[in-house]
């Protein structure tokens, strides 16, 4: 939302509304930052006590967040409050810290973040009980991304599966295409979606995340998950010949208007629910959207679709001979030394990395826990049990979204770094080696080296 929305980042970032469901969260955020949950009257071991917890969520996502929250009043006696933090979590955190009121948990959208926190001091490490409920429920991919120099500060409570392309079924059976398995097939199936009317590919452009996505899927494929590693720490150049083949295959798409609704100003113009409408929306306008799982929820709660039935994905196809990709998002809980009630917090955390925890919210809609022992059932529906297995199948060879990875001056910076330079590429992709060159001038300034 990277960010997703680290989106959908998403959704890093990938959480912006139509007008009217703004309108709707408005309402709903004003309610809950005044007021927050009622204390059960049956009291319980933190009765009294409140935990203060700030993140980007809105809308439905906060909605669904306030009941696992609950959960928590009902299971504890103590009472929440969520705060929201907007996109930059990292300068909303540092004012309020600078301010004395520094909220007691935060939930952080990028890595990259999570570090600049520890750096800083401001975060506990992680209690043995919610240590342990994660060992046991979580690949040990997430504990390396939720740690610093060894210590384990960030429990992923929520995750995206950002390697899925969504498609209308209507469009692909009046082509008379299928499902494709590699990347060549769907460049091919998206030149056949255009001859029949519909460009292949709506293209949030205006949204740069959406961009780095569309680039860390095909370099991990194309390029393998160790020069990934690599790269996101910068211990790889962006001028790399690896990374100038993975924008050449980028600019394939990028280049071709049968690929590309409205062609790339169309796409500059085009954010990431206008990308989601355009597919599924009254007046369609491409046949395939690019993007995570929460793709999905914005066009059943927007426009109607049912996931599974009339709105559909398929997994981002392998890229070049490579193994398809598993690119993942996701928000971290953090404990803030600074907050009023460190404590509770902690024992907020260590309900979160319990299933009943994520089981609360993955009945709600729209949530994806990367914890293994949440029971398929929990889930509302199919198509996200069918993601939550892939995501959880996948074990190690998850890579979390790159461009999280990075300090937010490089890769979650609207108007900088990655996001501007791959828009730039989407006006003109004829240059990949230029462009990795720019990148990397950008990294070397971001990362100091």
């Amino acid at each position: 939302m990277p960010r997703p929305a680290q989106p959908a980042r998403n959704a890093r970032r990938r959480r912006t509304l139509t007008a009217t469901a703004a309108l709707a969260a408005a309402v709903a955020l004003t309610a809950t930052a005044c007021g927050g949950n009622a204390t059960p009257a049956g009291g319980g071991e933190l009765s009294g006590e409140t935990v203060t917890v700030a993140g980007v969520w809105t809308g439905s996502e906060q909605k669904n967040f306030k009941k696992v929250l609950d959960a928590f009043t009902e299971k504890t006696g103590a009472k929440t409050v969520f705060v929201p933090s907007g996109d930059n979590v990292s300068t909303f955190v540092g004012s309020k810290i600078e301010g004395g009121n520094a909220p007691d948990v935060v939930m952080v959208p990028q890595v990259g973040v999570l570090k600049q926190f520890a750096a800083e001091g401001w975060l506990q490490p992680l209690s043995k009980t919610a240590e342990k409920s994660a060992t046991d429920g979580l690949a040990p991919v997430w504990k390396d991304y939720g740690s610093v120099d060894g210590t384990y500060y960030g429990l992923y409570f929520k995750a995206a599966h950002k390697s899925t392309v969504w498609y209308d079924p209507e469009a692909f059976t009046q082509a008379g295409v299928e499902e494709p398995a590699t990347y060549e097939e769907l460049l091919e199936t998206g030149r056949t979606l255009a001859d029949s009317g519909r460009p292949a590919f709506a293209i949030a452009g205006e949204d740069g995340w959406t961009l780095t996505d569309w680039f860390e899927n095909i370099y991990l494929s194309q390029a393998g998950p160790e020069k990934y590693d690599k790269l996101a720490q910068h211990e790889l150049k962006w001028t790399d010949p690896s990374v100038v083949t993975a924008l050449t295959t980028l600019g394939e798409v990028f280049k071709d208007r049968q690929l590309v609704a409205g062609g790339p100003q169309g796409a500059l113009r085009t954010d990431f629910p206008a990308s989601v409408e355009h597919v599924f929306g009254p007046e369609p306008k491409a046949g395939m959207v690019y993007e995570g799982d929460f793709v999905g929820g914005v066009a059943r709660d927007e426009f109607g679709r049912t996931p599974g039935e009339d709105a559909k994905f398929f997994p981002f196809p392998a890229v070049g001979g490579g193994e398809a990709p598993v690119v993942s998002g996701g928000d971290a809980a953090v404990v803030l030394k600074k907050g009023k009630n460190p404590d509770a917090g902690m024992k907020l955390l260590e309900y979160l990395a319990t299933p009943e925890a994520a089981e609360v919210w993955a009945g709600a809609g729209g949530f994806l826990s990367p914890n293994k022992n949440v029971s398929a059932e929990a889930y509302a529906d199919d198509i996200t049990r069918q993601t939550a297995k892939s995501l959880v199948d996948a074990g190690d060879s998850v890579r979390f979204d790159m461009s999280d990875q990075a300090p937010a001056a490089f890769g979650g910076t609207r108007g900088a770094g990655q996001w501007k330079l791959l828009q730039d590429f989407l006006r003109d992709p004829s240059d990949p080696k230029g462009t990795a060159a720019k990148l990397e001038a950008a990294a070397a300034k971001a990362y100091g080296n």
